[in-house]
């Protein structure tokens, strides 16, 4: 397998466990970038850019990241509570009043970022041309009922944290989120990253699709979930089910409308290296340029706010304010990360304690949610390296 890129010294162990994503456990194209303190030290792509393509993966070849767009998100509203724009503490009707509907008058700020809002379903799910509508689909989830006491459980809120997010900041700035994020993100920072794909990106973005491991990777790879997982995923009534079906039908991820629409859970375009490079950002100076965050900031973003059962994800998940934080679910690099992955590929995370930031990207995904073997495989030559 022909891998592209570098690896400063030290590395090589990144290298090797990319090449073998490819020859064991089936990536067809993906690139992973690492910073350590501020500065690249890995840089790698291969394979081709459409996952039913011939077409070779280039630098700059950019993917849809799915859930790995919240961790995006979440930088925004903490931002602007930075800035003092936002109370976390007060009710979410305050700055929007529609929201305080069916119940969920006492919903804090912090409750949208710490999955702990209560409205991770639709009774009446949108399809993706109305999810594209930030104005339909802030409608949709103020008019929800919360499924639990806003506050007192926490579960994944897959689809509905597009609507929740993106209508906050708007509340808040006046602006789209997705112009906020390139304003004030992802221009500042350098990031090759984008929540609304300009029409003059198009063509740097692969073809996108499902692509299961070889048969010789079984011996590697756990096939089979939880029993509690599989039957939630199979019960159409299951909360499990209803949140991710809050868009139905699935979404096109290639089609060019999708891509450039704004929805924060689920359709932000990224490189692996911009997404590394935006996490290097949060927590230091990125090449002697910009950090996003304070370390006041830095601590409110990875302090647990929900840990224990996920009611939606039927597994045990740890969240900070918009973040997976290390943990079974999510294993990252140290207890000191955060970050996100997308759903079946890609992850993005740092690590204050080693100063370490990764962004992995892949145009072939899997049915896992949160730790995709590849991406772990690239984590743990990482850990391998910083450890030793």
């Amino acid at each position: 397998m022909d891998v592209n890129g570098a690896v400063a010294e030290g590395f090589e162990p990144v290298r090797d466990a990319f090449v073998r994503n490819f020859e064991v456990l089936g990536d067809r194209g993906a690139a992973v970038a690492v910073y350590r303190d501020g500065h690249k030290v890995v840089d790698l792509w291969g394979g081709t850019k459409d996952v039913d393509g011939v077409e070779p993966w280039e630098h700059g070849t950019a993917q849809i990241v799915r859930s790995a767009t919240k961790g995006v998100a979440a930088a925004v509203l903490l931002l602007l509570r930075q800035r003092g724009e936002l109370d976390l503490d007060a009710p979410v009707g305050e700055y929007w009043p529609e929201f305080k509907a069916a119940g969920k008058e006492r919903t804090r700020v912090w409750h949208l970022l710490a999955h702990r809002a209560g409205v991770p379903v639709l009774d009446r799910p949108l399809t993706p041309a109305q999810a594209a509508d930030p104005a339909l689909g802030a409608e949709a989830v103020a008019a929800q009922a919360p499924v639990w006491e806003p506050g007192a459980e926490h579960g994944y809120h897959a689809q509905t944290y597009s609507w929740l997010t993106g209508e906050l900041v708007r509340r808040v700035t006046g602006r789209e989120i997705g112009e906020w994020i390139a304003a004030e993100i992802a221009g500042p920072v350098g990031a090759d990253l984008w929540l609304g794909l300009p029409a003059g990106e198009e063509a740097r973005v692969g073809r996108v699709g499902e692509a299961q491991p070889p048969a010789e990777a079984s011996g590697v790879l756990r096939t089979r979930p939880k029993r509690a997982v599989a039957d939630a995923y199979a019960d159409p009534d299951s909360l499990t089910r209803r949140a991710f079906a809050a868009i139905t039908p699935l979404p096109d991820e290639n089609d060019p409308a999708y891509r450039a629409a704004a929805l924060p859970a689920s359709n932000g375009i990224a490189t692996a290296e911009g997404l590394a490079r935006f996490y290097a950002s949060l927590t230091g100076e990125v090449d002697g340029g910009t950090r996003l965050f304070t370390p006041e900031t830095t601590e409110l973003a990875r302090a647990a706010r929900s840990a224990g059962p996920d009611r939606v994800l039927v597994v045990n998940t740890r969240f900070g304010l918009g973040y997976m934080l290390h943990g079974a679910a999510s294993p990252l690099l140290t207890p000191s990360s955060f970050g996100h992955p997308g759903r079946g590929g890609a992850l993005g995370f740092v690590d204050p304690e080693t100063g370490i930031a990764f962004g992995y990207v892949t145009n072939g995904f899997r049915k896992s949610v949160t730790a995709d073997p590849r991406a772990q495989a690239l984590v743990r030559a990482v850990r391998d390296v910083v450890t030793a």
